[in-house]
């Protein structure tokens, strides 16, 4: 097979060409072995860049690449097309990166030329040891799984069904809604929820597409992204689904103040008349009207008290559950409503109102008469029939206490009792605080880490109701790009593993953070499901009996590329080579 190797240099306008010299890089190209072309242009990433690779490589000038440019998370892609559209395996390339890592972070010129000149040197040394990988296709059960019914999951079911793909909906609960269904009112705004969450659950099941199964669980997923075989727990008996993704959207739990681990008995929950919390609050507000009583009372003094297992070391959280502010401050103006003579404190100790329309509200509230006061909690007794709340202004300095009717606990979000349970029947990573982590917070915010799976709702964290919705159409739509292509391409650079090396030892199984790795039948031999793998090269790197090989990261493409990197320091001649 033809080794020569053509290198191109990228100006990137001034941004490498004023720090690096990039004439000398290019004469130290060309005494390189195997480098039969060495240009530089302004903009290799715009067209007529593109353009003149593509004639080098359609006229047989060179068969292998090497690009000196920007970082290659940037345009890697943009060159291996450019290489498969000019008829070359684009794998036969290497991308250097000499802007993030010379020209912008080395002042002295000639080191960043120098630097430059060495991580080309390596590149070309890799890129003539690289063989043509050859993607293939896998089928895609055009089917999704949805764990959980609750708003998220209840969104993404009818975003997918309504794109034309089959939806297997498992909910453990006996109905639908998940906790949206205890709420009277949405907040900020007001809004009724009922009627819209009964018109989203009347598609779901109405739709055709989706079959709903209640009171069940998944116990296990296996198999590769696009025929996923989940094994469900249904009140029918154990049943089996293959489907082409999942969107879990599972929900969270509220934090209670009686629990025998985590608890605040100090709060006077179950022992003070008059303490609430904040789900029970809204369920006295959901089914009844007019006057809000207590004890056959009207309620003529209330405290709302934020942060109940949020933001609490000594409740074992130190999270902020986001919604309980503006849970509280839509609860204190309807009770300011129904009781209009009553008074009604907030003490908190940062009060959170970020949603659209949320400091309106909070405003509203001033106006209607809620008073907001910055203090921290330290305990609430029975006094005669009434609740002393007692706590520290924190503005004043002093110790104060409140005597009240009602005493509402805005109690935190947690994640789900059965999180652990399901993150490892599904392969999923847990944050520090418990919930589910999405693959990055920014860029991939509705997907896990491994392929095929998405995250909707309350699992990934506390969030409003709108937020849940919009995160259960956008995992669904999210899954839809690769339900909707009927064949998944699957990379090429994934770990294989010689199976006349590998000992069994199951190291590369224990690393493995996408559960590609599996036994090969009745015998202890590894190996990796292509599908699944997502070519990290964890098991390559763990293996003792160097059975695991990363294809594309080979040993000698590696160490070829580190013996020209570190062959001369061209700095300091005789001393050591060192690239920073």
């Amino acid at each position: 097979m033809s080794r020569r190797v053509a290198v191109y240099l990228c100006h990137c306008g001034r941004n490498i060409a004023a720090h690096v010299d990039l004439a000398e890089v290019a004469r130290r190209a060309g005494a390189e072995p195997g480098v039969v072309l060495v240009r530089d242009y302004p903009y290799l990433c715009s067209k007529p860049g593109q353009d003149l690779i593509r004639a080098d490589l359609e006229a047989g000038r060179a068969d292998r690449v090497v690009v000196a440019a920007c970082s290659p998370r940037m345009h890697e892609p943009t060159f291996r097309r450019v290489l498969a559209e000019a008829g070359r395996n684009p794998h036969l390339f290497h991308h250097v990166n000499v802007r993030e890592q010379c020209a912008w972070v080395h002042p002295d010129r000639a080191a960043a030329t120098a630097k430059a000149a060495d991580l080309v040197a390596a590149g070309a040394a890799r890129v003539r040891r690289h063989e043509p990988l050859r993607a293939s296709e896998a089928p895609v059960e055009r089917r999704c799984l949805v764990v959980g019914g609750g708003p998220a999951g209840l969104a993404a079911a009818d975003t997918l069904a309504t794109a034309g793909v089959e939806v297997v909906l498992v909910e453990a609960a006996d109905r639908l809604g998940g906790r949206a269904a205890e709420l009277g009112r949405a907040f900020p705004g007001g809004g009724e929820v009922g009627p819209w969450l009964g018109e989203l659950t009347g598609r779901v099941l109405g739709s055709p597409r989706t079959r709903v199964w209640l009171r069940s669980r998944v116990v296990a997923v296996e198999g590769v992204p696009g025929a996923f075989r989940a094994r469900i727990e249904t009140p029918e008996g154990p049943r089996e689904e293959t489907v082409g993704a999942l969107v879990v959207a599972t929900g969270y739990d509220l934090y209670r103040p009686d629990d025998p681990a985590e608890g605040r008995p100090e709060l006077g929950y179950g022992a003070v008349p008059g303490v609430v919390t904040q789900a029970e609050f809204e369920e006295v507000l959901r089914r009844t009207e007019g006057p809000v009583a207590v004890g056959g009372r009207p309620v003529g003094r209330a405290v709302f008290v934020q942060c109940v297992g949020s933001r609490d070391r000594t409740a074992g959280a130190f999270h902020c559950s986001r919604v309980c502010c503006m849970v509280s401050v839509r609860q204190a103006r309807d009770l300011r409503a129904r009781n209009p003579e009553a008074g009604v404190e907030v003490l908190y100790m940062d009060l959170r109102a970020y949603a659209r329309g949320a400091e309106e509200d909070y405003e509203a509230a001033g106006r209607d008469g809620v008073v907001f006061r910055r203090g921290g909690v330290s305990e609430v007794f029975r006094r005669g029939n009434r609740a002393v709340v007692r706590w520290e202004d924190t503005l004043l300095g002093q110790a104060q206490e409140t005597e009240a009717d009602l005493v509402v606990l805005a109690c935190g979000a947690r994640p789900r009792a059965d999180a652990g349970e399901v993150g490892r029947a599904l392969g999923l990573a847990r944050g520090p605080d418990g919930f589910f982590l999405e693959a990055h917070v920014k860029l991939r915010p509705v997907e896990a880490a491994a392929a095929g799976l998405f995250l909707a709702g309350a699992c990934l964290g506390p969030r409003t109701l709108d937020e849940a919705v919009a995160s259960g159409r956008a995992a669904a739509a999210r899954a839809l790009t690769l339900l909707l292509r009927g064949r998944m391409p699957l990379d090429p650079q994934v770990a294989v593993v010689d199976p006349d090396r590998c000992a069994g030892c199951g190291a590369c199984e224990a690393v493995c953070p996408a559960g590609a790795v599996r036994p090969s039948g009745p015998s202890r031999v590894r190996r990796v499901e292509p599908g699944a793998c997502r070519g990290c090269g964890a098991c390559a790197a763990a293996c003792p009996s160097h059975a695991v090989v990363l294809l594309h990261h080979r040993d000698d493409q590696i160490l070829a590329e580190l013996d020209a990197c570190l062959a001369e320091n061209r700095l300091a001649p005789g001393g050591p080579a060192v690239v920073e």
